[in-house]
């Protein structure tokens, strides 16, 4: 077993092929696992904010892909790489961000996990979202809307099967990530929906853009990736859903 570690920007971008056909190809006992992904790099700016990694590797064969929200969250994440034979990507960051876990947090691949229970709009998010959806439902609560936060630490293989479940009950869905929007977290939940429980589905991300250099806070509002973007999109899922 080999674990590989760098910027998300040069541990996928400058060695996809590698992982692409030797390590895929060959269904290797292989573990990448970066930090730095996505415009948490911040001061560092576009040419080292990697917004690409998910939808890359997403589409590898074989491929796990994890993005843990937290500390805990990755250190549980590193020890299930570890356990889990063949590939597997762990996506981590850079910016501190709150503890959502409990520190002896055991996650498995394939998981999602509800972490607030709601009626009225599911938010579906990972890696440093999880602090922008929990804060935008508690924003969310004070307007009498109920999220539901689930936690798609598990973007592939994704759990089908709790986010229908929350799709079903609350018919509409914001999907947030500090990602592109194209081939990651949203296309996927896009791809479930369309499949299994059609309703309306707004994405929050980067919109087919670079970053930019600034501080971490300053770049999620200037990208519209914070928790204001996210009740702002969930006002948009929830008209399209004939709902508010």
């Amino acid at each position: 077993m080999a674990f590989t570690g760098s910027f998300a920007v040069f541990g996928t971008g400058r060695a996809y092929d590698q992982i692409r056909n030797t390590v895929c190809y060959s269904n290797l006992n292989v573990k990448i696992a970066p930090t730095h992904a996505g415009i948490s790099v911040g001061p560092d700016g576009g040419s080292h904010q990697m917004l690409e990694d998910v939808s890359l590797m997403r589409g590898l064969p074989g491929m796990r892909v994890l993005v843990p929200a937290d500390y805990a969250a990755a250190r549980a994440a590193i020890k299930l790489a570890a356990a889990t034979p063949g590939p597997v990507y762990v996506r981590m960051g850079r910016a501190a961000v709150p503890c959502v876990y409990d520190d002896d947090v055991e996650l498995q691949i394939g998981r999602a996990y509800v972490l607030r229970e709601g009626a009225d709009v599911t938010i579906v998010a990972n890696g440093v979202e999880i602090r922008e959806a929990l804060a935008a439902a508690d924003m969310l609560a004070e307007r009498g809307v109920s999220a539901e936060v689930v936690d798609a630490f598990s973007v592939k293989p994704l759990d089908g099967e709790t986010i229908a479940a929350s799709l079903a009950k609350t018919r509409c869905a914001v999907v947030a990530e500090e990602h592109s929007v194209v081939g990651g977290l949203g296309s996927a939940v896009c791809e479930l929906a369309a499949q299994v429980c059609p309703v309306p589905v707004e994405l929050v991300g980067m919109r087919d853009r670079f970053g930019k250099s600034g501080e971490f806070d300053e770049l999620l509002a200037y990208f519209g990736l914070d928790a204001a973007a996210i009740v702002e999109a969930v006002e948009k899922a929830r008209s399209r859903a004939g709902l508010c």
